[in-house]
């Protein structure tokens, strides 16, 4: 069943307040991409897809957050499109996520995200909803795609995703060329991590060469 794109804005917006707490009615207002009217709340509840309690409390019904689930995949890997394949600002990507989020469709939402390595979260650092395509590569590639320190000295692999929740760090990374779809070779592991990216050694942490996740190359 579609729903109208002001009714999906509510539910992204009661989805994002959810995963910092609750939902107020005043914060849904205050975040939602679209004039929430008592009319279109009346009819998202009467469609079975939120709840609205006393004190002006929202939730998501069992129903609301599957759909929810969806529009925020969507955005989110709209932001992680944007930001590493065309290299936009991570500022701008939520406004541009916005309007791109309504355009595409799930078999498109599954090749964006088989494209990008099935990452984890989104540029700010929030998490994408998995879909049918993550778990699917899971069970098949859940001995090819491995975390860096995995991998044997002069050993080349491709990076699939970064797994971590440190900005900073992740746009120190990035700075250095380590991003999705760059091809890597591990050079030593003591007394610290060095892989050869492009012309570049770079130096790394244990953890945060555990946080490099790489496609390895299948074996003959």
């Amino acid at each position: 069943m579609e729903i109208p794109e002001s009714a999906s804005e509510i539910l992204e917006a009661v989805w994002t307040l959810e995963e910092q707490g609750e939902a107020s009615l005043s914060d849904v207002h205050r975040i939602a991409h679209t004039e929430v009217s008592d009319f279109l709340l009346h009819e998202v509840e009467n469609g079975g897809l939120i709840e609205v309690h006393p004190a002006g409390r929202i939730s998501l019904t069992s129903k609301g957050r599957a759909y929810a689930a969806s529009i925020i995949r969507r955005h989110r890997l709209a932001e992680r499109l944007m930001y590493d394949v065309l290299n936009v600002d991570v500022e701008e990507t939520e406004d541009a996520a916005c309007e791109f989020e309504h355009l595409i469709a799930e078999g498109i939402t599954n090749a964006i995200c088989t494209l990008l390595g099935h990452p984890p979260y989104c540029p700010h650092q929030r998490p994408i909803p998995e879909g049918p395509c993550c778990r699917q590569a899971r069970e098949q590639v859940s001995s090819i795609v491995v975390s860096c320190d995995h991998l044997q000295i002069g050993e080349v692999a491709r990076i699939a995703y970064l797994s971590t929740q440190d900005h900073p760090r992740l746009l120190k990374l990035t700075a250095l060329g380590v991003t999705p779809g760059v091809e890597v070779k591990l050079l030593q592991k003591w007394p610290s991590y060095v892989i050869q990216c492009d012309e570049t050694e770079i130096a790394l942490e244990e953890e945060i060469a555990r946080n490099i996740y790489v496609w390895r190359a299948p074996s003959d």
